[in-house]
């Protein structure tokens, strides 16, 4: 018997998974109290100053990836909380958190579906950082887009699955 995640689709396009995968992550690793996290639509505009983009990828019977965006500030008050140290440019640890919290969410997401958690792999973090760049991806199946802050970091978490086997 092959195994499948299309009877399990409702799971994976749940953005209530995605949503306490989220408050998990940052309350367990950098200290944020669930209370304190707000998650708005996805109307995050990343103007003029550097931004940080964390992507982690799926395989297995889940093709896709985990996608977080940030502005700088907010990439260095996450690296902040996740350190105890204090960052005044973005430099590779920062980066680096970036990736680590984007690579736990995903862990997190996939967690929840249990066909997700015994048959998808992750990569390793990719990270990105700049003006004015674009993430293309082909077009996908299903996507979930949320945008959480605290206290003044906001940043957009993305899931996109090309195929769902």
């Amino acid at each position: 018997m092959t195994l499948t995640l299309r009877d399990s689709a409702h799971l994976v396009s749940d953005s209530e998974n995605l949503t306490s995968s989220v408050l998990e992550v940052f309350e367990m690793m950098l200290g944020v109290p669930r209370e304190s996290m707000q998650s708005s639509l996805p109307e995050m505009a990343l103007g003029a100053a550097e931004s940080v983009t964390a992507v982690v990828g799926f395989g297995g019977i889940l093709s896709g990836a985990c996608v977080i965006t940030c502005e700088e500030s907010s990439a260095r008050q996450i690296a902040g909380r996740m350190t105890g140290m204090e960052f005044d440019t973005l430099d590779d640890v920062v980066k680096d958190a970036v990736g680590e919290i984007c690579n736990m969410v995903a862990g997190a997401w996939k967690s929840k579906v249990p066909e997700l958690a015994a048959s998808c792999g992750l990569s390793v973090p990719a990270v990105i950082s700049g003006r004015d760049y674009n993430l293309h991806m082909q077009s996908p199946e299903f996507s979930l887009h949320q945008v959480h802050s605290f206290e003044q970091v906001t940043f957009l978490v993305s899931i996109v699955c090309d195929e769902l086997l």
